[in-house]
């Protein structure tokens, strides 16, 4: 795990060795071990590594090919690389290192950009052919590891995070008010190309990058929907549980301690689970985050289910002090807002980890595959009235409610079903803080509800799970981990495993009123029982309601709300925000992550773009 920087000068001058070095020493945290530069005419290329695999200085990058020719500088893991490795070797060529990076090189040397569909991993990487003068860069299917990039008339620059251009370019950055507006009214990012900067766009995940003769070629080498319908479903829980523990045994590849991020819900609780049934993990090192009973959605009692197994199990509180603390470590580390805490749950338990482990795994991308959210409800539900098959359908229905005594399967059944219009329009209604004039300019331009709301089936809403929203999450995530120099890794988004339960049926996802039907079958007799049958869902949630309630967050917020740039950014009505906030103090409403996205919003324009 690593970061990676470059420039390439559209006008063949000469790149700028110090401008490197800047970029480099700007994401310094992803790489603290070891670092290394690659100048040549117009092409320069920056590289700073955390060491995982092949912990010895035959790991170094910029890496060359044998014969000089390439030249490569990789950010992730290749969990095959044993197995590529092997192939490669029978097809006669020769290994000087034991590095993922070499067998990454020699794929690209063997198979050219079809390399991408041998490779089981995370990544983003540039390799540069010296002899053609050609730039070739990907991304990995889902979008796990990170690639932006800023293009000028004269310039191409690239680099493992923001910062990193921001720093690199002479322009004042510019913000995105579409991307503003999806953020504020639908809780969404990263579901296209652009970031909340005008002149900064990322490479999608799936994608790839070329620069051949200073034209810049970008193509999707990986369509998950193509791939799901050519791909058998599995056909009972026992092969789903083989093919899950697979998925776990490749990520434990590494050279460094792995540990996990434990939060007592199903999917990671299945990872540890997992670890310790068939890889007699015994030395398991956990980290967790905990609060107070007070706390509805404290998940300490499934966390401890698990304390006569695992001797080293670590716990985080995090509390509104800590975060008043963190604030702006913690809105520089994200480079963009986040819409809601969660993610500064995550961020302490990676600070917790960052002296224990260097890598951990956690549970990320099982909810998008398996209909994890109780929204997905609302997809189903839809998909058996579209199709006519009422009985199913008021079957699920009674079990839902039964189950869950809850409304939000029905609600989100109803909302699904709105025309698309009438969709977008009722999220935009919910959020009355907004002024008229910044929705009339940017309202129309939103396609979220659309590519993410407006499938007809099940299956189809879990793929553009993948293609629209999963990718804030997995850029949090690494984020979070690589601000502490530690890497993360999501064994649920090994591909193989993903496009079979994508492939599956219905059933296999949502029965019976429960969700993640087959991770649930599958686990029986290794996970423990109280968590097995867990209802509800939480994730990484805080109490940020109470939080947003302290006085020192008084303070912080109404100084907000009440500054001229708050009200000069003319988004946000500062009336209508403080009338709000003074009901969210008395108990009456909870409109917490509405404070959140005002406070990072504007913290962010003044770090970022002021």
């Amino acid at each position: 795990m690593c970061g990676i920087c470059g420039i390439i000068n559209l006008d063949n001058s000469l790149v700028d060795n110090n401008s490197i070095r800047l970029m480099m020493e700007l994401m310094k945290h992803r790489g603290p071990d070891d670092k290394g530069i690659f100048i040549e005419d117009n092409i320069g290329i920056g590289f700073v590594r955390l060491s995982i695999i092949d912990l010895s200085p035959s790991g170094h990058q910029p890496m060359f090919s044998q014969d000089k020719r390439y030249v490569l500088a990789y950010n992730g893991e290749i969990y095959n690389y044993i197995e590529l490795r092997t192939e490669l070797i029978s097809l006669g060529r020769s290994f000087l290192t034991t590095s993922d990076s070499e067998v990454l090189l020699e794929s690209f040397i063997v198979w050219g950009e079809d390399c991408l569909n041998h490779l089981n991993g995370m990544w983003s990487f540039v390799i540069y052919d010296r002899v053609n003068k050609r730039i070739f860069a990907s991304r990995d299917r889902f979008g796990i590891k990170p690639f932006y990039y800023y293009r000028s008339e004269k310039t191409l620059a690239f680099a493992s995070e923001i910062p990193a251009l921001l720093k690199l370019i002479n322009e004042k950055p510019i913000p995105d008010y579409e991307i503003i507006f999806d953020y504020l009214t639908l809780n969404r990012t990263d579901h296209t190309s652009n970031t909340f900067y005008k002149n900064i766009k990322k490479l999608q995940h799936g994608c790839t990058l070329v620069i051949d003769s200073n034209k810049l070629i970008i193509s999707k080498w990986y369509d998950l929907s193509e791939r799901v319908s050519c791909t058998e479903g599995f056909k009972n829980p026992a092969e789903y549980k083989e093919l899950l523990s697979s998925a776990i045994k490749v990520h434990l590849r590494s050279d460094v301690p792995v540990g996990v991020c434990l939060s007592g819900g199903l999917d990671s609780s299945s990872i540890v689970s997992v670890l310790l049934s068939e890889f007699s993990k015994n030395d398991l090192n956990t980290f967790s985050a905990v609060y107070d009973n007070s706390f509805s959605k404290n998940e300490a009692k499934f966390i401890d289910e698990y304390s006569q197994r695992i001797r080293t199990m670590y716990f985080v509180t995090p509390s509104s002090e800590n975060l008043n603390n963190d604030l702006e470590k913690f809105i520089k580390a994200h480079a963009e807002p986040v819409p809601t805490t969660s993610p500064y749950a995550q961020f302490k338990i990676m600070e917790l980890a960052k002296d224990k482990v260097t890598v951990t795994l956690d549970g990320q991308g099982a909810d998008e595959q398996l209909a994890g959210y109780h929204y997905f409800y609302g997809f189903y539900f839809k998909e058996l009235l579209l199709t006519g098959n009422l009985i199913l359908l008021c079957r699920e229905l009674m079990f839902y409610f039964k189950i869950h005594h809850s409304c939000l399967g029905f609600k989100t059944f109803l909302y699904f079903l709105l025309p698309e219009r009438l969709r977008k329009s009722t999220n935009i209604r919910a959020r009355k803080y907004l002024l008229k004039g910044f929705i009339n300019e940017f309202g129309n331009s939103s396609v979220i509800t659309k590519n993410l709301y407006g499938t007809g089936t099940l299956r189809e809403s879990l793929i553009n799970h993948f293609e629209f929203k999963m990718e804030h999450l997995l850029k949090w995530e690494d984020r979070n981990s690589m601000y502490f120099s530690l890497e993360s890794r999501v064994p649920f988004l090994d591909y193989r495993l993903v496009e079979k339960t994508l492939a599956s049926s219905n059933e296999m996802k949502i029965k019976d009123g429960m969700t993640k039907y087959i991770l649930r079958e599958s686990m029986k007799g290794v996970l423990p029982e109280k968590i097995r049958q867990r209802k509800d869902k939480t994730g990484f949630a805080t109490p940020e309601d109470e939080w947003f309630r302290n006085t020192s967050w008084q303070s912080i917020i109404f100084a907000i709300l009440e500054s001229d740039s708050f009200r000069l950014r003319n988004i946000i009505n500062p009336e209508i925000a403080k009338e709000l906030y003074r009901k969210h103090l008395t108990g009456k409403i909870n409109v917490s992550r509405d404070i959140w996205k005002w406070i990072n919003l504007e913290l962010w324009f003044r770090y970022f773009i002021d």
